[in-house]
């Protein structure tokens, strides 16, 4: 006897099977990476992240209307520091007048309904390329969260709407909320790194902001002591709680796609948004991929990136986004 039920009858053809589809991507979903650089007329293109490119802030402008006009209305913006302005305390983060801070402005210029969320970190301006204060060898924590809130508050007087601490530090959400709230930014997002693992899948993201670890004596090699254990689940979970009970707004996992079952757990564990950043690797691994002929470029970019909003994400943030959107468009 054949079933009276037949699964297949859903998938007849695409009508049918867009119109039972679980998971819908649209331009809704994304946070746009930018990266800008000193200069005017500078549009350059990353060697390990084809098609994707640094922007000094008078070709920004052109980017973010285009981007608008896509309908992205959210950008997460990174800066190349010049070498010269780069030391062991990121300095050059708290300038009123820093390339971050002249970012801000531009965007929110040009386009001041996009959503401004900025990178707070000390590895674009750190000479040593951690996320915090090298000392004797290892990472200066509670300093470092200090310093992050000042940078978080030198944001939002720039204009950010939300500051995003990528630099795992223990206890910095607290930091920065608090320096917040008494700076009287209560209204300024914080988009948590939450779960943001060691990964090696970060290479042509350092490539582009020129922020991997240096290698020298008495700095460590690696971010392994800030940056979570790849192995560990339960962990992220603990992470993230202990962010929300700080202040985070937003958490994110980082990176997608071998982390989806981080991912999953993450979003039923928590009732506030959850992002998830498509990182440089896996953008770079399909570029190459594709290149050779070996994958279908936007086939693979749609499989991945419908599997991170089905495996729980509310945001996320990926280089493919333009790519995305102009297809599904």
């Amino acid at each position: 006897m054949y079933p009276l039920r037949r699964n297949r009858r859903l998938r007849a053809n695409e009508s049918i099977r867009s119109l039972v589809r679980e998971t819908i991507i649209t331009p809704n979903d994304f946070l746009v990476p930018l990266f800008v650089v000193e200069g005017k007329g500078v549009k350059e293109e990353i060697a390990s992240m084809p098609n994707y490119y640094r922007f000094s802030l008078d070709l920004l402008e052109g980017e973010v209307k285009e981007l608008w006009k896509l309908g992205l209305k959210s950008v997460l913006l990174f800066v190349k520091v010049p070498d010269n302005l780069k030391d062991n305390k990121g300095t050059e983060a708290l300038n009123p007048n820093g390339l971050m801070q002249r970012a801000i402005k531009t965007v929110k210029n040009v386009c001041p309904d996009m959503l401004v969320m900025t990178d707070v970190a000390l590895d674009p301006y750190s000479a040593y390329g951690h996320d915090g204060i090298v000392k004797n060898g290892m990472i200066l924590n509670d300093d470092t969260a200090d310093v992050l809130a000042e940078m978080s508050i030198s944001h939002a007087k720039a204009g950010a709407n939300f500051v995003a601490p990528s630099d795992m530090m223990d206890g910095r959400i607290l930091t920065i909320r608090e320096a917040l709230e008494d700076e009287g930014f209560i209204n300024t997002g914080i988009m948590s790194y939450s779960a943001k693992y060691a990964s090696a899948f970060y290479g042509p993201f350092r490539d582009a902001l020129d922020s991997a670890p240096v290698d020298m004596i008495d700095v460590p090699k690696d971010k392994k002591t800030y940056q979570m254990d790849y192995g560990n689940r339960i962990e992220a979970i603990r992470e993230t709680e202990m962010d929300i009970d700080e202040g985070a707004d937003i958490v994110m996992v980082k990176p997608g796609l071998c982390y989806l079952d981080i991912v999953r757990e993450v979003k039923d564990a928590v009732d506030v948004p959850v992002a998830v950043y498509q990182v440089s690797g896996e953008y770079a691994m399909i570029k190459a991929a594709s290149e050779k002929g070996w994958l279908n470029h936007d086939a693979v970019m749609m499989e991945q990136v419908t599997a991170i909003k089905r495996a729980g994400a509310d945001v996320i943030a990926s280089y493919f986004a333009k790519d995305v959107v102009k297809l599904i468009s």
